[in-house]
């Protein structure tokens, strides 16, 4: 079994039926990343200059032809010259410019038409308003994910590739915090459903799953 497969127990993730608060048990205190602000952008940049770096295979001939760029789903991006500047008439937004550093890889094929690739980063400058909560003892951070996809582009010479690209950025306004949550306990870890040759593992105890306490615990 597993969490969704044969299993009818209540104490597991899933869809709710009737009425939600029933099985709340406690208020737990839990360390995660919360989400002040976020925001989307998708644009159409043209003329991007990328150098690169790291031919595979090493010393293609020359010169390029330039087939396509991208970066892995999600990659994370780098944001750097950070400035936030919060707006008089409403102190808990702020405008916040920065410079964002999305790492890629081109593919081409050279003179010989050996397909190959090389490394690269685009730079983007954004300028936005975010929600941007007051300065803490536990510090804010405004993180960038980004997507980049590109099928035009021309190798300019000097292993320098100019193209044009559609780029989605997703940037956040996030905090480690710690959030006190109704919770309904632990779940109950259904077993795996094994294959029959699968044989019980001597020597190891059988311990819970999760750490607890006795159920008459007081303040001292």
């Amino acid at each position: 079994m597993s969490f969704f497969i044969n299993n009818t127990n209540p104490a597991r993730p899933g869809p709710m039926t009737g009425n939600p608060t029933n099985g709340i048990c406690e208020k737990v205190l839990i360390e995660t990343t919360k989400v002040f602000d976020a925001c989307v952008s998708t644009s159409t940049e043209t003329g991007v200059v990328i150098p690169v770096t790291g031919f595979n295979p090493a010393n293609p001939a020359l010169p390029l032809t330039y087939v396509s760029a991208q970066n892995s789903t999600g990659a994370p991006a780098t944001v750097t010259d950070l400035t936030v500047d919060r707006i008089d008439s409403n102190p808990n937004y702020a405008n916040v410019s920065m410079t964002i550093t999305i790492p890629v890889t081109v593919t081409y094929r050279d003179a010989n038409g050996v397909l190959g690739t090389a490394a690269g980063t685009v730079t983007l400058i954004k300028n936005i308003i975010l929600f941007v909560p007051q300065p803490a003892l536990t510090p804010v951070n405004i993180t960038a994910t980004a997507l980049l996809s590109s099928t035009i582009g021309t190798f300019s010479g000097d292993n320098t590739f100019t193209i044009t690209a559609c780029i989605q950025v997703l940037v956040k306004v996030t905090s480690v915090v710690d959030l006190l949550i109704p919770s309904y306990g632990y779940p109950v870890v259904p077993p795996c459903q094994q294959a029959p040759e699968a044989s019980v593992c001597p020597g190891i105890d059988n311990l819970p799953l999760y750490p607890g306490a006795l159920n008459n615990r007081t303040n001292i």
